[in-house]
């Protein structure tokens, strides 16, 4: 049992701050949080027209978790006294800590916390859509799930954004880590982890504050065959330098990072856009995807463009077997060229069964397949005559237990509704050529070296600069 458990899966909610107080009360009711959330404020008798309580200490029992939406000198008292009192834990909304130049008033937070986790200072909460707990100020995009897959960010407009997708990712949580004064990165994402309802983890990451607990966060989650992925942010000084600003995070250089997270088996990708469709990948298939990849499509443009736009992932495109070259000339016949990627043309355009079986054979030979297919928009249009193609990219998945990909070249070419559709039948439907490429890169991301941890960082002690001899000395040593 983590110890976080009480915090993002509460019984019961506890408010401060009556404005803040408000937007949480409202987002509850809107998700259907079932248990009690009880507002506290020492002059207001309701808010959003539920009974306050006039302090902490009237309240009926500990709250679970807290949403503390007040000063950051007021916050030090209202954490005080929740751990005293032996609550679950709060979410710390103010800024002007470490971020804005305050490192001891962040330090007195800490003690004032004692054993109880908080997440922050300068955090936005945690939304929990599988139980409709929002310890949240604001509107949101989500909404209730079953499963899904958890989004974790030291920075809370980024998680926010994420969190606005319309791309048909189930997300079952969004959580914030703010400064991360007293919960570090791997510890929150290690609790979501722990629901058997998330599927995978997607990252926004600034500065990773225990790089040995994080590589041992990823080991854990290939072995419960979940798959992490992330953004990290960091690699210009100007990106840096923003960081600082804002969640006191020191943002290493990229090449290091990159390199680590290559080491443990964590996906890196560049923008949201890449997240959440790798995200979606790892929520039906789990990690790490196969590497012998196929693609099909009905224009030879469009062969010719996912060639060209693999190539900077290191994605080929291997040769079609003779025996899988033979079933698919006994279908189209001798004009289309019979290669991967392949331009099946349109002889076979709304022939269910036809269009199945050049699905099919070529799927049957790859690890996984990419369908180019653009639905016309539903406004002006008729995308009707679309469904045979559908169909046949789901009954080449399920006859042969490979991996189906329907690709739209452009991401506004295939509505959420269709994602989700698609999603319920276990194949995963990409959004926008380009990011699908990077996604489908980031999925075949090697599980990493087992067991393998960075060395814990030394102690400061003593130092004295090394004549260049005496440094190559040293490194030729090494």
């Amino acid at each position: 049992m983590s110890r976080l458990d009480r915090l993002l899966r509460p019984r019961h909610i506890a408010v401060l701050g009556a404005g803040w107080a408000l937007n949480v009360i409202e987002q509850c009711a809107k998700m259907g949080f079932q248990g009690p959330v009880w507002p506290v404020h020492p002059s207001k008798s309701e808010i959003g027209g539920l009974k306050t309580y006039a302090s902490l200490a009237d309240l009926p029992e500990p709250p679970d978790a807290t949403f503390i939406g007040v000063n950051r000198y007021a916050t030090l008292e209202v954490v005080a006294e929740l751990a005293a009192m032996g609550a679950g834990g709060a979410i710390c909304f103010a800024s002007g800590w470490t971020e804005a130049g305050e490192p001891g008033l962040q330090d007195k937070l800490v003690a004032a916390a004692g054993d109880m986790p908080i997440l922050g200072p300068n955090c936005y909460g945690v939304i929990n859509y599988l139980d409709g707990a929002l310890l949240w100020p604001d509107q949101h995009g989500g909404i209730p799930v079953d499963k899904g897959v958890a989004l974790v960010s030291q920075s809370s407009n980024i998680v926010i954004n994420l969190g606005m997708q319309a791309r048909g990712l189930p997300v079952a949580y969004v959580a914030c880590l703010g400064n991360a004064a007293v919960v570090g990165l791997a510890e929150l994402t290690g609790a979501l982890l722990d629901d058997p309802r998330v599927t995978a983890v997607g990252l926004y990451i600034e500065g990773i504050d225990d790089a040995p607990a994080f590589a041992a966060l990823a080991e854990k989650a290939r072995a419960m065959g979940k798959g992490v992925v992330a953004i990290k942010s960091g690699k210009t000084e100007l990106s840096r330098t923003a960081a600082a600003s804002h969640t006191a995070s020191l943002a290493g250089g990229g090449a290091a990072s990159s390199a680590f997270l290559r080491q443990i088996g964590v996906a890196e990708v560049n923008t949201p856009s890449e997240l959440i469709e790798t995200l979606k990948i790892f929520h039906v298939h789990g990690p790490q995807i196969g590497t012998r990849i196929c693609s099909l499509s009905c224009s030879g443009g469009e062969a010719g463009l996912v060639a060209d736009l693999a190539a900077p992932y290191g994605i080929d495109f291997p040769p079609v077997p003779q025996a899988t070259h033979d079933r698919l000339f006994a279908v189209l016949g001798e004009i289309p060229t019979i290669s991967n990627p392949l331009d099946y043309h349109t002889f076979i355009w709304g022939d269910g069964p036809k269009t199945t079986e050049v699905f099919t054979a070529m799927l049957e030979a790859y690890d996984a397949g990419l369908y180019i297919i653009d639905s016309p928009r539903a406004d002006r249009c008729d995308p009707s005559g679309y469904d045979p193609a559908f169909r046949a990219i789901v009954a080449a998945q399920k006859a042969t237990g490979k991996i189906a990909f329907p690709v739209a070249s452009m991401a506004e070419n295939f509505g959420e509704g269709r994602v989700q559709a698609m999603m319920a039948e276990g194949v995963t439907a990409l959004l926008g050529l380009e990011t699908a490429l990077a996604a489908l890169r980031a999925a075949q991301t090697a599980p990493g070296v087992p067991g393998w941890r960075p060395a814990q960082a030394l102690s400061p002690r003593e130092t004295r600069m090394l004549s260049e001899a005496d440094g190559k000395a040293l490194l030729a040593q090494a």
